[in-house]
């Protein structure tokens, strides 16, 4: 069986059970203060890891046939879902999986559409379940198959989200990379792009929302340099 510790609870393939904090019976002397540090300590790490935490989340934006199967879905898709709602699932690479799996209820990540002409992100969502295995791992017919993990040790795992709202408009890769020496400079999309399931620090979170009420930034035509006769 699985374990995971996670906010205050252990949870389980059967579902979630309170942890019990030990009691100290006397109530008093050099063990109850040490427990009373102890818990202050605990709670102040319980509230740093409670504090929103926003990340980024990669889905084919275009159609595109592997294997016989479909793997696109857009934003529209999502909208289309019962609840505009999805689990996230499909992600084969171990340091996405970790990143997902940190990811807890109400955290926001940008939807960035990929493989398609303009990339960039198209949307806002929360997540609305946190990471569970994912089902398409023990399926022989799925693309995303994968015959090493068992339900009893999964390795794959998946969230789930739902969409808070479209952008007013795309914001390329394009219109990012003109901050990557500034603003977005340290921002894993401009120096890991491959990688489906990022993380995003308020900072830059905040910022490229901010650039949705901008004009698209145009491009200095490419002038081309006339020869001069020698």
């Amino acid at each position: 069986m699985v374990r995971t510790r996670s906010r205050g609870v252990i949870a389980t393939a059967e579902g979630s059970r309170p942890v019990k904090k030990k009691e100290n019976s006397s109530g008093s002397g050099p063990s109850a203060e040490l427990e009373s540090k102890h818990d202050a300590v605990s709670e102040e790490k319980t509230n740093v890891s409670e504090e929103q935490r926003y990340f980024l989340m990669k889905s084919e934006g275009e159609s595109r046939i592997v294997a016989g199967q479909e793997v696109k879905f857009s934003i529209a898709d999502l909208e289309n879902m019962p609840e505009q709602t999805s689990h996230w699932d499909g992600v084969r690479n171990y340091q996405a999986r970790n990143i997902m799996r940190e990811m807890k209820k109400g955290d926001f990540a940008f939807f960035y559409h990929s493989n398609c002409k303009p990339a960039g992100i198209v949307g806002l969502v929360t997540v609305v379940e946190e990471a569970y295995p994912d089902h398409t791992q023990f399926d022989e017919k799925n693309l995303y198959y994968d015959s090493k993990s068992t339900p009893e040790d999964p390795r794959w795992f998946m969230v789930d989200v739902k969409l808070v709202r479209r952008l007013k408009r795309l914001i390329s890769l394009d219109e990012l990379k003109e901050f990557k020496q500034d603003k977005l400079k340290s921002m894993m999309l401009l120096n890991n792009t491959r990688v489906s399931v990022q993380r995003v620090s308020k900072q830059e979170w905040e910022f490229i929302v901010g650039l949705e009420d901008q004009e698209v930034p145009e491009k200095n035509p490419t002038q081309k340099k006339r020869k001069t006769k020698q």
